[in-house]
């Protein structure tokens, strides 16, 4: 839809949510924390949530229950967020591996994709502990080319981070969500 100023706009879904997805290391949370700043809303993280509702790690969640049972606590977080408003959500970066999840984060708003390189990645990430999806390199690789176009499916907007600089991604989203009326 486009507004009277010419800018395109979209209509708001459901909790007009905005779900930062993408690869492991993409600046999601730092994304949704900066852009929570700016504009007076509250960001959340849904690894950080998946931990808080089982009162243990992302970690030994995989230890314990498997990427299934992970999985199954992520569709739950994600749930939760419906009886909330205007939330800037950092998504894990497998939460597209979930069919329902991608209908979910539809039904309540828009999802964001952070389009960047697996070496850029890789660069971001300081701790392969706290990654249980991370066994090398090699499976990162294997994991990014699956997901890759996971991300691209559940994309209503796509952010190139390439070569970019955080400063020039968080000016790049945010105008692309005001021209659109998200934020």
């Amino acid at each position: 839809m486009t507004g009277a100023d010419g800018a395109v706009r979209v209509d708001k879904r459901g909790c007009d949510h905005i779900f930062f997805i993408g690869f492991l290391g993409a600046g999601k949370s730092t994304l949704a924390r900066n852009l929570g700043g700016l504009f007076h809303r509250r960001f959340v993280d849904t690894d950080r949530l998946v931990e808080r509702r089982a009162g243990k790690s992302i970690s030994r969640i995989f230890a314990e229950e498997g990427e299934a049972g992970f999985r199954a606590l992520e569709t739950e977080v994600l749930r939760s967020l419906e009886s909330q408003r205007s939330l800037l959500v950092s998504c894990g970066g497998g939460i597209v591996e979930t069919p329902e999840n991608i209908e979910l984060m539809h039904e309540m708003g828009y999802c964001v994709y952070l389009d960047g390189d697996l070496d850029d990645s890789l660069r971001q990430i300081r701790s392969l502990k706290n990654r249980p999806d991370f066994r090398s390199p090699e499976h990162a690789e294997r994991l990014f080319r699956h997901r890759a176009p996971l991300y691209r499916q559940a994309a209503d907007l796509t952010v190139d981070i390439r070569g970019r600089t955080f400063e020039e991604v968080s000016y790049r989203c945010a105008g692309l969500l005001l021209e659109r009326g998200l934020l």
